[in-house]
């Protein structure tokens, strides 16, 4: 019989390495019972539990407090997972936050592991069980890898678009969209109007027919040509050497592109794995989808839409002290997730196409009636946010499609 509850378990915080994992076990008492470093190699996490047993106090069990369960402590997590043992994820942010309230002037493995068992300790009955599901980890991975390849592009749209803006300074007059395909493949042919010197209307009108298989682009090679002579000389000092430099950025964009393509593909197939329907909602595309199920993970983690809202840093926050009592935007929580339901809020509300057609009136009519409340945008948006999060935890936990209501024409 225990006096408390704390003291059933004694507690291991475990600092995960590429190479070596750094354990260090406290007792309910925060008093350091030892200190294990062992090799992160499935062949010594046998030897790694019987050297924990050696140090719990005597009729209490293990619990252990992992600082990170995905990436170098994964393998551990789920083994110990598999052994039956209390596993629970005790984040980096925690452990950081830990360390700095101990006021440590040094930061080592030692003592990130005896902040990770600290903060075990002091939010046992708060921090997630760590459940290691194959089928959600490789998700988030294929989401992670085509956010990298979707983040460098950018860069490197940026990088290209230094040199032809001063190259081209007219460009956007006849390419409104940078990284299109026609534009990408005159922009690679013809990084500089150096480039273009002797070529015909006709000639240019021809490489867009065999780029594109469009006939229409007679109109586009004049205006091009017409822009390029207003312009005047914009040719410089080692124009080659620039030159170079813009076909290497859009060789890579173009490659870039492909793989996020084929990404794209697999992570649609993968897709079939989960029993969610998310694309059932429009505006709900492949790669929000995935990146929505990624971020939550199991479903069942939340047992209430308001659970997933703070995860999700939709749900307000309270700040009251006497007669005051204010709600602020909350700041923290997933701020991956949170920026993904910002964007299918904007969707769903107010984005208009250019033929006029609102994507869900139902939402449309909602922001405009938070909006007529006295409320600001940024606000209506947050609650449209927090009905897509009820919305989202419904169609995962009960695995039911959204029915959209009929697509209107926005009065002008």
């Amino acid at each position: 019989m225990y006096n408390h509850p704390k003291m059933k378990y004694s507690y291991c915080g475990i600092d995960s390495h590429k190479d070596t994992h750094c354990a260090v076990i406290i007792n309910c008492f925060y008093e350091k019972l030892g200190e294990i470093t062992f090799n992160n190699v499935p062949s010594d996490f046998e030897k790694f539990i019987r050297d924990v047993e050696k140090f719990k106090m005597e009729g209490t069990e293990l619990a252990f407090g992992m600082e990170d369960i995905s990436a170098y402590g994964r393998a551990l997590t789920v083994f110990l997972t598999e052994k039956k043992f209390v596993v629970k994820h005790a984040n980096a942010g925690l452990v950081a936050h830990e360390r700095k309230s101990r006021n440590f002037l040094n930061k080592t493995d030692s003592e990130d592991a005896e902040c990770a068992s600290r903060v075990l300790l002091n939010r046992f009955d708060q921090l997630p069980q760590a459940i290691p599901n194959d089928k959600y980890w490789i998700l988030k991975n294929f989401v992670t890898r085509r956010r990298f390849i979707a983040k460098m592009n950018a860069g490197l749209k940026n990088h290209a678009q230094s040199f032809i803006l001063s190259h081209y300074p007219y460009y956007d007059r006849f390419f409104s969209i940078f990284d299109c395909k026609s534009s990408l493949a005159f922009f690679e042919k013809y990084p500089s109007p150096s480039a273009l010197k002797g070529v015909t209307v006709y000639e240019l009108d021809m490489f867009f027919r065999m780029v594109t298989d469009n006939k229409q682009w007679k109109g586009k090679a004049e205006k091009i040509l017409n822009f390029v002579k207003k312009a005047g000389d914009t040719s410089t000092t080692y124009q080659d050497s620039r030159d170079l430099i813009v076909k290497s950025a859009i060789n890579q964009i173009l490659m870039n592109q492909k793989e996020i393509d084929k990404l794209d593909k697999v992570i649609d197939d993968f897709l079939k794995n989960f029993d969610f329907n998310l694309k059932s909602m429009k505006g709900i595309e492949t790669v929000m989808a995935s990146n929505l199920i990624a971020e939550i993970g199991d479903i069942t983690r939340f047992k209430t839409p308001a659970k997933l809202a703070r995860y999700a840093g939709v749900a307000p926050v309270t700040y009251a002290s006497g007669k005051m009592d204010v709600q602020f935007s909350n700041q923290r929580g997933n701020r991956i997730l949170n920026s993904i339901f910002f964007h299918l809020a904007v969707l769903v509300t107010i984005k208009v196409r250019s033929n006029h057609i609102v994507i869900n009136p139902f939402f449309n009519t909602y922001y405009k009636k938070k909006m007529k409340e006295g409320k600001t945008k940024k606000q209506a948006l947050k609650c449209v946010e927090r009905r897509l999060v009820n919305i989202i935890w419904k169609m995962m936990t009960h695995k039911v499609d959204y029915i959209n209501p009929p697509t209107e024409v926005e009065k002008k």
